[in-house]
């Protein structure tokens, strides 16, 4: 059976601190667990290619942050980064990968953090962890995300039109191939409901550098193998904090890809599967299961 990306559906939901957080799981259920975390503005749509390639041999798990996607978005809901590492410890405990089964957990973007901060301030712990273009370091944050977040409540009066346009090309510029016209509307959608609109502007309102502060000189503790993954044209998060993040992590190995932009997952989707499934594959059989 041929299967397209158009159907990409989150179909489980768990009832997380900070609201419903859709999920879902491919592959054979004895395969090594993987869990895939997607960043901003994005949804774990982005990881539909990746997950399926790596869900020939392995247990995926896609699930859409807190306030993101197909998760519930509603007023007062706390989505920063403190938040999703809480969320994302309590996924791993309601899927059992907190326990003796270790998963890999590959992180982009805001996932990044989120990853870090579960393993060093929650106990989570990993076979493997790879970072994709990780928020880790400061600075962080693109001047447009910045002036967003300061003045979240007047963007949010803007008129849907407007609102979808502002977006539109806010996701466009994560991408230096440029994005198929399909998978940018699937990206923007989630962001142009009567819910999502103001959510877009509260994820940035509530999230900056002292999320990244309150972990930042503890990166020598991170115990897991590390493969830090970048795209070498990425102008939200330019490759320089790769280098960086790499030289902090103990034993970290760094893979530059050229032509990709910070959205490597859309820009150079091969050459990010082969890294990821080069890395996830290395050890004994059975490392994943501790």
């Amino acid at each position: 059976m041929t299967i397209t990306y158009a159907d990409w559906h989150l179909d489980r939901t768990f009832a997380s601190s900070a609201g419903a957080v859709r999920w879902s799981a491919l592959g054979p259920e004895d395969g090594d667990p993987v869990v895939l975390v997607h960043g901003t503005p994005f949804s774990s749509y982005v990881w539909r290619g990746v997950a399926r390639a790596l869900a020939r041999e392995r247990r995926v798990y896609v699930w859409d942050l807190a306030g993101y996607g197909a998760s519930e978005m509603r007023a007062g809901q706390n989505v920063s980064l403190a938040a999703q590492g809480r969320v994302f410890t309590e996924l791993l405990a309601h899927w059992g990968l907190d326990r003796d089964v270790r998963p890999a957990v590959v992180a982009h973007d805001f996932g990044g953090c989120v990853a870090l901060r579960a393993h060093l301030l929650h106990g989570a712990r990993y076979a493997r962890l790879a970072l994709v273009d990780a928020v880790a370091l400061a600075p962080w944050g693109t001047a447009t995300f910045r002036h967003l977040g300061a003045h979240a409540e007047v963007f949010a009066e803007l008129p849907p039109a407007l609102h979808e346009a502002l977006v539109r090309e806010y996701v466009s510029s994560a991408s230096h191939r440029g994005l198929h016209p399909d998978v940018l509307d699937r990206l923007v959608a989630p962001w142009c409901t009567e819910a999502g609109r103001p959510a877009f502007y509260r994820q940035m309102a509530q999230n900056d550098q002292r999320f990244t502060d309150e972990i930042q000189g503890r990166y020598g503790e991170v115990e897991p193998p590390v493969l830090v993954c970048w795209g070498a044209e990425d102008t939200w998060l330019p490759p320089g904090h790769g280098h960086e993040l790499a030289a902090l992590l103990p034993g970290a190995e760094l893979r530059l890809i050229e032509g990709a932009g910070h959205l490597v997952q859309e820009d150079a989707p091969a050459e990010l599967t082969a890294e990821l499934g080069r890395f996830l594959g290395a050890g004994p059989l059975g490392a994943h299961r501790r």
